[in-house]
């Protein structure tokens, strides 16, 4: 018998990119405290500008920025990585601040292969001359619902192309709504 294989939509942030306080709207561990506003509708300009400041003191650097020159070499090591904790990696984009990759896995928590991803390309970027932390503590990982859920998490990923982002997919154009099933 097989085993149950399952897509998700893992998203790994750099170092810094999303601070308590942050102008986009934030949320506290396990929501703790309420907080106005999200990253849809963002809080009130200016309403938590002190905790933001705050939370840019404690960074024991600055905020991490993937160069553009590496952000091929990050998103192969990740993928390349999933891969061999069995996971079939549909598309992956690398941008400044985020990394998303879709994948499937098999059926369990997905936090493990993705911290040996996280691992990995850290090993890799630092092989390639990057120095510093490079990425946040957790990943956020979405287990995907359905194939409506499916495509538009691919389609999401692909748009990243358009904010500088490269963008690596197992498929092409024409295959991709037939191959998401």
């Amino acid at each position: 018998m097989s085993e149950k294989r399952v897509w998700f939509h893992i998203i790994i942030s750099t170092y810094g990119s999303w601070l308590p306080g942050d102008p986009r709207g934030f949320r506290t561990r396990h929501h703790r405290e309420h907080v106005e506003g999200d990253y849809k509708h963002p809080p009130p300009k200016g309403m938590y500008d002190q905790r933001h400041q705050h939370s840019r003191k404690l960074l024991t650097q600055p905020a991490t920025i993937i160069p553009s020159a590496l952000r091929p070499v990050i998103g192969e090591a990740v993928r390349e990585r999933l891969e061999q904790e069995s996971g079939r990696v549909l598309v992956v984009a690398c941008g400044g601040q985020h990394v998303h990759v879709q994948v499937q896995l098999p059926d369990g928590d997905a936090r493990h292969p993705a911290g040996l991803a996280k691992r990995h390309a850290t090993f890799v970027a630092h092989a390639n001359g990057f120095e510093g932390k490079l990425w946040a503590l957790k990943p956020k990982i979405v287990r995907i619902k359905d194939r409506t859920h499916q495509k538009n998490v691919y389609q999401y990923i692909l748009d990243h192309a358009k904010e500088g982002a490269w963008v690596w997919s197992e498929l092409t154009s024409r295959e991709a709504p037939e191959a998401l099933g």
